[in-house]
């Protein structure tokens, strides 16, 4: 019979034994350390009711018993083929530490499953989480955004009041493409930042002067009007608010307080660009909009492609939206 040599903590005070452990069977004993072959077991008990710790380098394995009683083994080569003679197996986790092979196929799922879960797995969650957030919720989002706009961007609209509700009074003429449509107000500002249109989660449509200036003309206007409507009909800028905060995000605006989420969504919003699927569909939107009301198409189009061509870095629209020729392609092409 095979003996270890070990040290054992009776677990209610802290004096130790020099003792040796064996295993008979499938049961494991504690012996008092002796050089005469009358040693008498101290305890035994079922191999099956130890833990036995993990294999480490220089550490001391430790057996411990169920009362919490337990052994400190420093031979690891004899403790080792004690186990091994008993047919006992570290568990599947401490052989995947112990091998390296193991470990990295762990880690390349662990980074592969991470991957996947936020290019498919999020923007799942997101676009539930944002169809169950409460209106008020978005409301707050939105009052937020345009009160941190207003004090460090935008300036009052010099638009003329007739001209504001000119553009208001033909836009809500226009009937919506599909049922549900989102609550909405045009909000005219004028920026120092340049042409730009966008949809906050209140239901806000921010439009500057300076983008009313670059189209010269009001069914282009309606044409980036639909399209911003299209990211509301969609929650777009809810689901990428909660993406980019993940998880705590998403408990905040389902369930708590958001005024931790506002205080930071401004600078998020100024960083943050639409995915290409979001603006498929809010041009799809932006399509239907203008078939259902006998708008050509091709003033959408003809939108996008001035805002294109304005120097990178002076479209605040185009670094929120995503564009390119393949869009005004697509538009014109779906004629």
């Amino acid at each position: 019979m095979n003996k270890v040599a070990a040290i054992y903590f009776d677990g209610k005070t802290s004096r130790l034994h020099q003792v040796e452990f064996s295993v008979q069977g499938d049961i494991a004993q504690v012996w008092e350390a002796s050089n005469t072959l009358h040693a008498s077991v101290i305890r035994s008990c079922p191999l099956s009711e130890l833990r036995v710790s993990e294999r480490t380098r220089h550490a001391p394995r430790k057996v411990t018993f169920s009362d919490g009683a337990y052994l400190e083994i420093n031979d690891h080569a004899s403790f080792n083929a004690i186990l091994d003679s008993t047919g006992y197996q570290d568990s599947a986790v401490v052989q995947l530490q112990q091998s390296w092979t193991g470990t990295l196929a762990a880690l390349a799922a662990v980074i592969i499953t991470l991957t996947l879960g936020y290019l498919y797995g999020l923007p799942a969650v997101a676009k539930v989480a944002a169809f169950s957030t409460p209106v008020s919720v978005e409301r707050k989002l939105g009052e937020g955004v345009l009160e941190f706009l207003d004090k460090h961007i935008f300036q009052p609209s010099k638009l003329p009041a007739a001209k504001q509700a000119e553009l208001r009074e033909r836009f809500q003429r226009l009937r919506p493409p599909r049922e549900g449509s989102p609550k909405y107000q045009l909000v005219f500002r004028k920026s120092a930042i340049g042409p730009n249109a966008f949809a906050l989660p209140s239901g806000d449509i921010i439009v500057t002067d300076e983008i009313i200036a670059l189209m010269k003309d009001d069914d282009a206007v309606m044409g980036v009007l639909a399209h911003e409507l299209g990211h509301l009909h969609e929650r777009h800028m809810t689901r990428r608010i909660i993406q980019s905060s993940a998880v705590g995000a998403v408990a905040t605006l389902l369930f708590g307080d958001v005024s931790a989420v506002i205080a930071n969504i401004p600078t998020l919003m100024l960083d943050m660009k639409y995915s290409r699927d979001a603006e498929t569909e809010a041009d799809d939107y932006a399509m239907q909009m203008m078939d259902a009301n006998g708008i050509a198409r091709e003033h959408l189009a003809a939108a996008f492609e001035k805002l294109e061509a304005l120097a990178p870095g002076v479209s605040p629209y185009i670094s929120s939206h995503p564009s390119g020729s393949e869009r005004v392609m697509r538009i014109r092409g779906n004629n």
